[in-house]
């Protein structure tokens, strides 16, 4: 969809105000819905033939195996000659045969593996191969990490777009993979949501122009008869749909919106990227006015397949099924008659595939519907060169990491960058300078890398996975020595002679979903990195604030204290774009001017909503057009102190801020799947031990004196005989009981009153650690969370401790 049928659509949707298109509803009316429709070029009639006759000779069993998606950490190659599975994908957390920094030639060996197995078993129809590559191919050491989609959308830049596509899609055909759950098309509307740096913008209109671009770069144009060149892999249009538009930013939450709103916010990259020939949807976790996306017909159905006339496969999201009504994440026949055609069933597959079969043979699910699925997953097959006498061979590892696509991200990361004050032409960095560069983030790849970076979270990135990238601070080094000055890479700021200017880096730490939602937009710093810049400020040193985020965020105190200050969003790996633009070269001028524009407005508070933005959507200085900021406001205009009231201790398996979690060495952790991706986190004895939740002391004799509880959502797998301590400031319970009466391998919720820690002596004048729990070698325990909440019925104490 070009630009300008892009604003009209929107002109059109903002003028529709009829009362049942304004009803808070979750059934889509089509034909108010923007047409579309595949190229033709998506499949011909030859093959449709062959379809047709490979659909007629398969047995029901083998159908329903091409309905289902298995992650490679639950199922292996041999498991195929059993369960006849269509697909198989690598999930944030998950890398060949368990190591996740295996090289690109591991990946191309795991997908021959599993391809070789499905070509002799059930139909012997090849499994379809998709992994996260959403900002380059980021789940293999030293392949090109770009930008991730926020700063990309700063970069303002179609071109740009379609050939980081291509580099991208190359990279992974060079791993023998051939299928990307990219782009994402969300347009985030509330900063909180923590995937909002997977959002190239809030204007639908730039979504739109990069859903063209993205999903031309990634496959290539459709040719008739053709499948994809062998550099080329199938795009994903995510999440279907308003993911971006949830209330109140939550992740997997609802868009409480009208259908009017839904379409002129939330839909316009879709048909944009089904006309440009995206051979995949991906349905969102997300509901809409209460409905989940993996179970409502008239979406995927009505809305997607018919009125925008997508001819390919729509794919769930991890074990999202599972959240339809009347449904779980093994036996879910609602989503497939909705419109789903291959389930996203990481680790349920097994189950899943049982129950789908029985559903398939009892009538529950249409053949009709069934035989429609395998259709669209073979189309994609097919068109991916999967099918047919001679196969299409991917797996050229050469071009991961190769030179021009390094050059490219480079080029991406100087156009990304946002100049949001410059006083008195601090930047570009002089040449002969002498600099500092300091900061949390000076050194840091996984800070400029950010989420879904080698891991899902990707917290645990360094630059020994990436020798082919520089960290912002060693890149600015270089470029300055390269002029003729010096300069001194020190995180803390130390440094011998006083520095011309100073550049402290610093930001947010990477996250993805889950973990990146927040309460509101304030940045909270460090003590110790505004104390850093007070310092160089006292000694009259020009200070530079270079941020990272993956969102605007309320910085005033910051704006204030810099003299300049850069949004550099999540760069990736390439830090010499950064320099290219900061520092002069030895002809005494940078190589690139500020080109970057806001891609979301910049909030001059830390509320939610952004009705008087500091900097609207399109804002951003340059070297050319420039002029000094003068104060700005430094009230976050929210309670700073609501995180220290936090009585959530465990959410989805991680401890918020501010507490913290403390474990002695017997005891092993990992982030395990509970109710939906990664919500909860397992422990294991493997010694007697204890681990504990720390932080600021607060006062909770009012939940003590309401007659509150402290629940435990979790499951026990696998009971210790003995004590199992859980001690709340100070005082404890024994557990034994209660773990010893619940089923193993079952969610169970453990309410013990406030009451009866303070029998025990608690003081809850002065909480400062509120769980510390203490057991036995063996005990494995799965946690989703610890909270305190109102209690509704009387409960009796466990047994007591000291």
């Amino acid at each position: 969809m070009s630009l300008s049928k892009s604003m009209a659509a929107l002109a059109l949707m903002s003028m529709i105000s009829t009362p049942a298109l304004m009803a808070a509803d979750s059934t889509a009316t089509p034909s108010i819905w923007p047409a579309a429709a595949s190229p033709a070029a998506i499949t011909d009639a030859k093959v449709e033939a062959e379809i047709d006759a490979l659909i007629a000779r398969m047995t029901v069993a083998q159908k329903v195996g091409q309905l289902i998606q298995a992650d490679i950490s639950a199922i292996k190659p041999k498991d195929l000659a059993r369960y006849p599975l269509g697909s198989i994908l690598a999930g944030g957390n998950s890398g060949p045969y368990g190591d996740e920094r295996a090289s690109a030639q591991k990946w191309a060996e795991l997908v021959d593996a599993f391809r070789a197995s499905s070509r002799k078993s059930g139909a012997r129809i090849p499994i379809l191969f998709g992994i996260d590559a959403v900002h380059g191919h980021s789940n293999v050491p030293n392949a090109t990490i770009f930008p991730h989609n926020i700063g990309l959308g700063a970069a303002r830049d179609v071109d740009l777009l379609q050939r980081i596509g291509a580099a991208t899609a190359a990279e992974i055909s060079g791993s023998g993979i051939e299928w990307t759950f990219a782009p994402t098309l969300a347009v985030p509307q509330d900063l909180r949501w923590g995937r909002t740096y997977e959002g190239y913008s809030s204007d639908p209109a730039l979504v739109a122009q990069y859903a063209t671009a993205m999903t031309i770069g990634l496959q290539g144009p459709l040719v008739p008869g053709q499948p994809l060149a062998t550099q080329n892999v199938a795009a994903t249009a995510k999440h279907f749909l308003a993911d971006g538009g949830t209330a109140d930013g939550r992740d997997q939450g609802d868009a409480q919106i009208n259908e009017a709103e839904l379409i002129a916010k939330h839909a316009q990259g879709y048909p944009a990227a089904i006309d440009a020939g995206a051979l995949t949807v991906m349905a969102s976790f997300s509901s809409w006015n209460g409905a989940k996306h993996h179970g409502n017909r008239s979406l995927l159905t009505d809305v997607l397949k018919d009125r925008m006339g997508f001819g390919g496969l729509v794919v769930g999201d991890w074990n999202g099924h599972g959240q339809v009504a009347g449904c779980s994440a093994t036996d879910c026949p609602a989503a497939i008659n909705a419109g789903l055609d291959l389930f996203m069933a990481p680790d349920s597959w097994k189950g899943l595939y049982n129950s789908t079969l029985k559903a398939a043979r009892d009538g529950r699910i249409p053949m009709a519907r069934i035989n429609d699925a395998v259709r669209r997953i073979l189309r994609v097959k097919y068109k991916l060169g999967l099918m047919g006498a001679t196969q299409i061979k991917r797996g050229d590892t050469s071009l991961v990491g190769a030179p021009a696509h390094l050059e490219l991200a480079r080029e991406a990361v100087a156009k990304s960058l946002v100049l949001l004050k410059n006083n008195d032409g601090v930047l570009p960095v002089r040449k002969g300078a002498r600099v500092l560069i300091a900061g949390s983030g000076a050194d840091n790849m996984a800070m400029q890398s950010g989420g879904w970076t080698i891991s899902w979270q990707g917290t645990d990135t360094k630059s020994s996975d990436f020798t082919n990238g520089q960290t912002i601070g060693r890149a600015i080094s270089d470029a300055v020595q390269g002029s003729g000055g010096s300069a001194i890479l020190s995180g803390e700021g130390k440094f011998d002679a006083k520095p011309d200017v100073a550049i402290v880096v610093l930001g947010e730490k990477p996250y993805a979903e889950f973990e990146g939602d927040v309460p509101d937009l304030a940045f909270r710093t460090s003590s110790s990195e505004l104390e850093l810049i007070a310092r160089l400020k006292a000694q009259k040193i020009p200070v530079v604030v270079l941020f990272l985020s993956g969102r605007p965020m309320f910085t005033g105190q910051l704006l204030n204290q810099a003299d300049a200050f850069v949004a550099a969003w999540l760069p990736g790996t390439q830090g010499r774009g950064i320099a290219d633009v900061l520092v002069s070269g030895p002809n005494g001028k940078p190589s690139r001017d500020f080109t970057g524009r806001l891609p979301f407005a910049w909030p001059a508070d830390a509320r939610a909503t952004l009705e008087n933005p500091l900097f609207p959507v399109g804002y951003g200085l340059s070297y050319t057009a420039s002029s000094n900021l003068g104060p700005v406001n430094e009230d976050p205009k929210v309670d700073m102190s609501s995180q220290a009231q936090n009585t959530a201790y465990i959410v989805r398996g991680k401890v918020p801020a501010p507490w913290h979690l403390g474990m002695d060495g017997s005891i092993s952790t990992k982030a395990v799947d509970l109710s939906a991706q990664e919500d909860a986190r397992q422990f294991t004895w493997n010694a007697n031990g204890e681990f504990a939740v720390n932080g600021p002391a607060i006062n909770l004799e009012e939940p003590l004196k309401k007659g509150w509880s402290l629940t435990l959502d979790w499951r026990i797998d696998a009971q210790v005989k003995g004590p199992v301590m859980l001690s709340f400031s100070g005082a404890s319970v024994d557990l034994r009981e209660a773990i010893r009466s619940a089923p193993i391998g079952e969610r169970v919720q453990t309410h013990i009153p406030l009451r009866c820690f303070a029998e025990s002596g608690a003081n809850f004048a002065s909480v400062g650690s509120p769980i510390r729990m203490q057991a036995p070698k063996g005990l494995v325990a799965t946690i989703r969370s610890v909270h305190i909440e109102e209690t509704k019925e009387s409960v009796p104490c466990p047994g007591k401790g000291r």
